[in-house]
């Protein structure tokens, strides 16, 4: 299980930035905050998603993933390389039908009769609740993603950088700094629901001793952000991450492993205890 470990970190902070991409040219002319809120506005409906993320993260240090999410029914798979950790650095990682599988590739293999995913059955345990409140998505994983690149509302400095090309989309770079206390107060303006879990996205941060974000923000002429860059420093290190997105409200399928190559921790975990 070991390898598992950078994976649900990264999943435990990064699923919370999804928002919308499309091909259209920069946005149209409009006033920095102005054109930062009615991208945050455009977030909520989002239902799918690919993205790319590469950054550093405090202890993991930098990463890369490939990842995919459909909102709901609720469903991930992630493909992430911890750079840094050359020995457990790479790991998938599924959510569907309310269990989580972590691939512990060869090593695990080796420990559990040749079975390589390790299964938790969140929903039987009770668990998916405290998943889908405080871990996946930074806190968002049972909502629209789309807390993490709103943070610029709450910024009171933002203003254009320029226009950009980002993976062949014509972009408006926008660019400010947001302290948390700033952020959660900006939250008030928003009805109950969009307040609730953006202040569940702020929980991630505070935790890791986060208190100031830089932002930049890209966003395309639909007026969703097509990349979005966050740079904080933590108690254990500097946060740095940038997400693109691809594929925005495109089918997202994710299957179970096949049953044979799967070891249920639960069951597991029984036969320690008998």
């Amino acid at each position: 299980m070991k390898p598992a470990t950078p994976a649900v970190v990264v999943a435990a902070l990064l699923l919370a930035g999804a928002v919308g991409c499309s091909k259209g040219d920069a946005s149209p002319e409009m006033e920095p905050a102005a054109a930062v809120a009615r991208a945050a506005k455009s977030s909520d409906d989002i239902t799918s998603f690919r993205y790319r993320l590469t950054g550093t993260v405090p202890e993991t240090g930098r990463i890369h993933a490939d990842a995919a999410m459909n909102v709901e029914p609720l469903a991930m798979s992630m493909k992430m390389t911890a750079e840094d950790q050359a020995a457990d650095g790479q790991v998938e990682l599924r959510l569907v039908d309310g269990a989580m599988y972590i691939d512990g590739g060869a090593e695990a293999a080796k420990e559990m009769d040749g079975k390589s995913w390790i299964k938790l059955d969140l929903s039987a345990t009770g668990a998916d609740k405290e998943l889908n409140g405080q871990q996946l998505g930074g806190g968002q994983a049972d909502q629209n993603p789309a807390a993490a690149s709103t943070f610029l509302t709450g910024s009171k400095d933002v203003k254009k950088v320029g226009t950009e090309t980002v993976e062949g989309v014509r972009t408006t770079h926008y660019k400010g700094t947001v302290t948390l206390d700033a952020l959660e107060k900006s939250f008030e303006k928003a009805d109950k629901a969009t307040r609730e879990k953006r202040k569940k996205s702020v929980e991630q941060y505070e935790k890791m001793g986060v208190d100031r974000l830089t932002m930049d923000l890209w966003v395309d002429g639909d007026e969703h952000t097509k990349r979005f860059r966050m740079r904080g420093d933590a108690d254990k290190g500097p946060l740095d991450m940038t997400i693109t997105f691809f594929d925005v409200n495109k089918p997202v399928t994710v299957a179970a492993p096949p049953a044979g190559d799967v070891a249920d921790l639960a069951a597991m975990m029984k036969g320690d205890d008998a």
